[in-house]
C-alpha cells in the first residue's frame, strides 16, 4: 500500500473530528471563530478608539486565516465543487467575503458577524447531531398545536383591538392616545407585561380598564404555554408508544408489551443466555 499524499492525510483532520487531531482542529477554529467576534464587537466600543489599529490589524489577521482555511478545504477535499456547494461550505464562504468587503468598505464592517454561522460547527465537535433528533417532539408539538395557537392568537388580536379602541374612546388625544393604532400598540404593550409607560391612562375609567388589560395579559401568557405543554406530552407518550414489531412492522404498542398484539411474536430478541438457560420442553 502506497503511502497518503498530505490532502489525503489532512483531509479526515479538516473535515472530520472523530480522530483526536480532528477534534482540536475544529476546537482550534472555533476559538478563532469566537475570537474574531470579540474584536468586532470591541472595535464598536467608543471606548476602544485608542485600540483601533491593533483591531484593524487582527481582523485582518483573522480574515487572512479563514480565508486560508477555506482554500485549504477545497484543495484536499476529494470533490471540491461538492464542498462549496455544501451547507458548511457556503458559510465558510460567507465568513470570508464580507470580512473583505467590511475591511475595505468601513460601513459594511457589522457584516463580519454573519462569523457567528461558523459555530455551528459547534455540533459536529461536540458530537450533539444525534440528540437533534430529540427535537421531532418539538416539531410534532409545534404541529399539533398550531391551529389552537392560530385561534388564540386571533381571539388575542381581537382582544388588543378592542381593548385599544376602548382606550382611545375613554382618554383621546389629549392624555396621549392620539390614534386607534396608538391604543392598540399601548394594549399590546401592556398585555404582554412589557410596559414601556411612554403612554399611560388618566382617567380613573382608563386606568380600570388598563387594569383589566394587565390582568388579560397573565391568562394570555399562560394559555398558549398549556396548549404547547399538553401537545409535547402527547408527542412523547406516542414515541414511547412506538414500538415496532421486528416480524410483522405493527407499530404503537404498549409501553410495557413484550409480545406482538398481532403476530404474538417477541417485540425484543431474546438474549443468547437466558433462551440457553431455560430447561426443553416435552
Amino acid at each position: 500500500m502506497g503511502k497518503k499524499s498530505w490532502r489525503e492525510r489532512l483531509y479526515p483532520v479538516v473535515f472530520f473530528s472523530d480522530t483526536p487531531a480532528g477534534r482540536q482542529f475544529d476546537i482550534a477554529l472555533l476559538l478563532a471563530i469566537f475570537a474574531s467576534l470579540v474584536v468586532v464587537m470591541l472595535d464598536s466600543v467608543p471606548g476602544y478608539d485608542r485600540y483601533g489599529e491593533l483591531l484593524y490589524a487582527l481582523e485582518w489577521g483573522f480574515t487572512m486565516l479563514f480565508a486560508a482555511e477555506y482554500l485549504l478545504r477545497i484543495a484536499i477535499h476529494p470533490r471540491p465543487s461538492h464542498y462549496i456547494f455544501s451547507f458548511y461550505g457556503v458559510v465558510d464562504l460567507l465568513a470570508v467575503l464580507p470580512a473583505v468587503l467590511a475591511l475595505l468598505l468601513p460601513e459594511a464592517q457589522y457584516l463580519l458577524i454573519i462569523r457567528v454561522m461558523r459555530m455551528l460547527r459547534v455540533f459536529r465537535v461536540l458530537k450533539l447531531l444525534p440528540y437533534l433528533s430529540q427535537a421531532n417532539f418539538l416539531l410534532v408539538a409545534l404541529r399539533g398545536s398550531r391551529q389552537k395557537i392560530i385561534v388564540f392568537l386571533f381571539s388575542v388580536t381581537t382582544l388588543m383591538i378592542v381593548f385599544g379602541t376602548l382606550m382611545y374612546v375613554i382618554e383621546g388625544s389629549e392624555h396621549g392616545f392620539t390614534s386607534i393604532p396608538a391604543s392598540i400598540y399601548w394594549a399590546v404593550v401592556t398585555m404582554t407585561t412589557v410596559g414601556y409607560g411612554d403612554m399611560t391612562p388618566k382617567t380613573p375609567l382608563g386606568q380600570a380598564l388598563a387594569t383589566l388589560v394587565m390582568i388579560t395579559g397573565y391568562s394570555v401568557i399562560a394559555v398558549p404555554t398549556g396548549i404547547f405543554t399538553a401537545e409535547l406530552a402527547s408527542a412523547m407518550q406516542s414515541e414511547r408508544l412506538q414500538r415496532i414489531c421486528p416480524t410483522c412492522e405493527k407499530s404503537a404498542h404498549e409501553p410495557d408489551a413484550a409480545y406482538c398484539s398481532r403476530c404474538g411474536n417477541a417485540l425484543f430478541p431474546r438474549h443468547p443466555e437466558s433462551a440457553a438457560g431455560e430447561a426443553p420442553r416435552g
